[in-house]
């Protein structure tokens, strides 16, 4: 190895790539023997057989395409090295097949890994572990593989079903979500709940971007990652009876459902709801529910869930006056957006409260966008690099206003994934017309435009994509700021925000 590259000197010469989010959690758990009987990234055939019908060219039972997608450019190499998002060599691809998406049309390689290092990136890295690794109980091993934290009912099954089939417990937390510490954290604090000797091993697994209606193809992952950890069975939940008996045939371990459970107000307890007389049934605490509690800094009742997962709660989804943002301005040169945003901004600061930071689109060219050009492939950089900043603040619990011009759908619909991520999203359509803008012209850009001195400027010789629902998620608020006073718009992005709960009225 060499101190400089980490890689042996017959591969230093190598060309690398860092593989996407879920590639990289797929690279993590071939190479940890946990996708037997894949041995590396599925080639053509084995992708459009298991899209059609769940199974391998050879027949043998596999869910979902594990692919791998790469830039053209290293279609034409024999060996590719695989990299973490901060450089370190994870394994080397040996190519069988370079071949293209034909729903994407993006290049994908196919073929087996040789592991240089374990990977060492993400949260409780210290208790992951290999399936090798483990130690593999006698009798029944019952695998809870979840992306959601146990409350009182599911603690309730999970112990019911392990005592059933005389089974020890191994929980999964299925890490690649948005909020996988406080998963890991919740998951851990339960763990004096589950039958002594429950074991809690966080798995790489994000959710899919892939056709699956009824969660079969989720569900028979989930089950082929807990057989490779040992387990013999695989807990789903009650709500996912017809997907386990639909999944039977492809499992390679069974697949099991707990009766329905329910919380007896009589004697206070959870239990299984034919032990309860009907009247007595308390309806369970929905999703939408325990979302506006959150939402609202209101506790979790303690006969729902355990005061120390309440507080995990908490801490994944603050109340929304407490949360991260990002107002996000569209619109055209000279559609009143920075005007608006540094408005917003200033409104903000002087209520109190929250950490605000205005990222105009002028001042980020400058600054950290220095040196790009106005072709589109800059462009969309620039708004990555705005969208980038904007989610950390807002991973920190700031405000972010952020106000470019951002005209393609595509990138505003991956700036929004970003935000979204670690908080809270909002998008401002300044959708003053074109006749409008150009009658202000204050920097005189439309008039250079017009004369062809500017080459691809939005709204003359470029095309601004309006937000879409379809595409970019569409906007919150669209605001026309012909005749329209800037304190007036402001105040409209301000109502918007004390609706939504982001900001307390004044």
């Amino acid at each position: 190895m060499t101190a400089e590259t980490g890689l042996p000197d017959t591969l230093r010469d190598l060309p690398a790539h860092t593989p996407g989010t879920v590639e990289l959690a797929d690279l993590e758990l071939l190479l940890a023997g946990a996708y037997p009987p894949l041995k590396g990234f599925l080639g053509s055939f084995d992708t459009a057989m298991v899209i059609a019908g769940g199974r391998l060219a050879d027949g043998t039972p596999w869910p979902v395409p594990v692919t791998l997608a790469v830039p053209e450019e290293l279609t034409g190499h024999e060996k590719v090295v695989l990299q973490d998002p901060e450089g370190v060599p994870l394994a080397v691809l040996s190519v069988a097949e370079s071949w293209r998406d034909p729903t994407s049309g993006g290049w994908r390689l196919a073929g087996g890994l040789e592991p240089l290092r374990a990977p060492a990136h993400g949260p409780f890295h210290r208790l992951r572990r290999r399936p090798d690794e483990l130690e593999r109980p006698d009798g029944p091993l019952l695998a809870v593989a979840t992306r959601e934290p146990l409350h009182r009912k599911q603690l309730g099954q999970v112990r019911q079903v392990a005592e059933r089939l005389g089974a020890r417990v191994l929980v999964l937390p299925l890490l690649g979500g948005e909020h996988d510490e406080a998963l890991v954290r919740a998951l851990l604090a339960v763990r004096r709940d589950l039958p002594d000797g429950a074991q809690v091993v966080p798995v790489p697994l994000p959710p899919r971007d892939i056709d699956d209606p009824g969660g079969e193809r989720d569900l028979l992952l989930r089950a082929h990652v807990a057989a490779a950890y040992g387990a013999t069975h695989l807990l789903a939940d009650e709500q996912q009876a017809d997907t386990a008996e639909k999944t039977a045939d492809g499992a390679p371990i069974p697949v099991v459902v707990p009766e329905p459970w329910a919380y007896d107000a009589d004697v206070e307890v959870w239990r299984p709801v034919a032990r309860i007389e009907p009247d007595h049934v308390q309806a369970e605490l929905t999703r939408e529910r325990l979302g506006e509690l959150l939402d609202r800094g209101e506790p979790i009742p303690d006969w729902f869930t355990p005061p120390a997962v309440a507080a995990e709660l908490a801490v994944a989804r603050p109340p929304k006056h407490e949360r991260g943002l990002t107002v996000f301005f569209t619109g055209l040169s000279g559609s009143g957006k920075s005007t608006v945003a540094r408005g917003l901004a200033d409104a903000l600061v002087e209520r109190g409260g929250r950490t605000v930071s205005l990222l105009d689109g002028d001042v980020v060219r400058r600054l950290l966008s220095a040196g790009l050009t106005f072709s589109r492939a800059d462009r969309d950089l620039n708004i990555r690099r705005i969208g980038f900043v904007a989610a950390e603040i807002t991973r920190h619990g700031g405000v972010a206003i952020c106000a470019p011009i951002a005209p393609y759908a595509a990138t505003r619909a991956e700036v929004r994934r970003m935000v979204s991520a670690v908080g809270d999203f909002v998008l401002v359509h300044v959708a003053t017309p074109l006749e409008e803008c150009e009658r202000r012209d204050r920097k005189g850009l439309y008039a250079k435009a017009r004369a062809g001195l500017i080459p691809e400027f939005t709204g003359v010789s470029d095309p601004y994509e309006e937000p879409d629902p379809a595409v970019d998620g569409g906007a919150d608020l669209r605001l026309d700021t012909t005749g329209l006073e800037p304190d007036e718009a402001v105040a409209r992005v301000l109502d918007l925000l004390e609706k939504g709960g982001w900001v307390r009225p004044a």
